[in-house]
């Protein structure tokens, strides 16, 4: 069921993961990220998936909420394993039929980017599971805050992140409402070709696009009853404020990075 699927959504919790400055978990990501494309060999992976794994751990998120929002990426993930299979070249040929060629360095470039892929996106769902969208957008903004001086709207920037992350699992609830109110009514989603698949969800399109315009036109009348005019002028309840677990996390994760490099030489 589309309800299942975890993406954009947060889930509360206490532990050190949860409690960390959201400018540090944005910078951790886009460290992890570099690490995970400077990784180079099998050890260099398995470390870089052990480190997910820990903080998976360390954060209390469960299996199965991951699982669900890596479900809308199985196809992107198998068209990137079928790409790398069939059409990255070596000298050593596994398989030949025809036009044909499967190599052995096609299927290790395959799983490599497979690899690299799922712990790409499960590294960011780390980012939201652990961080609501209000600390995630007063993060970004202190982040990006030097770029108002050259008059970047940093502010509304930061809101609508927040906003298209918080409506990612409404959408999708209103998507598996429409679906199944459709299926009530005989339409069929299963059978047939992708083409006859494609056609069938034209009823679903329509009404969720509708759905949304309506859903983003509310916002926008609440926003402006409540006198938002931007981030102008505006004060924070509360102020970010890093603490000694960040600083750790900051030391951990270039040790992670040094890691990968040595990794990456002597393995």
């Amino acid at each position: 069921m589309l309800r299942d699927i975890t993406l954009g959504q947060y889930f509360p919790g206490n532990t050190v993961v949860h409690r960390l400055d959201p400018r540090t978990k944005l910078t951790l990501m886009i460290v992890y990220i570099t690490a995970l494309f400077m990784a180079k060999g099998l050890f260099a992976y398995l470390f870089m998936f052990s480190i997910l794994i820990l903080c998976l751990v360390v954060s209390k998120i469960k299996p199965r909420a991951v699982l669900s929002g890596l479900r809308p990426i199985f196809i992107i993930m198998i068209f990137t394993v079928v790409l790398n299979i069939f059409f990255v070249r070596g000298e050593t040929v596994l398989f030949k039929w025809q036009f044909i060629t499967v190599t052995k360095e096609g299927v290790v470039t395959a799983a490599y980017m497979a690899s690299r892929l799922l712990m790409l996106i499960v590294g960011t769902f780390l980012l939201t599971y652990t961080t609501s969208p209000i600390t995630l957008t007063d993060g970004l903004e202190r982040m990006l805050g030097p770029l108002k001086k050259i008059k970047v709207p940093v502010h509304e920037f930061a809101m609508m992140m927040s906003i298209a992350l918080r409506f990612i699992p409404t959408l999708i609830e209103e998507t598996d409402k429409i679906m199944s109110a459709q299926k009530s009514r005989g339409a069929d989603f299963e059978s047939g070709g992708l083409i006859k698949k494609a056609k069938a969800l034209l009823p679903i399109i329509v009404p969720l696009f509708i759905s949304a315009f309506r859903r983003a036109d509310d916002l926008a009348t609440a926003m402006e009853c409540r006198c938002y005019h931007g981030g102008e002028g505006r004060t924070k309840m509360k102020v970010l404020r890093l603490a000694f677990r960040d600083y750790l996390a900051f030391l951990c994760s270039a040790a992670v990075v040094a890691s990968v490099v040595l990794l990456g030489i002597f393995t």
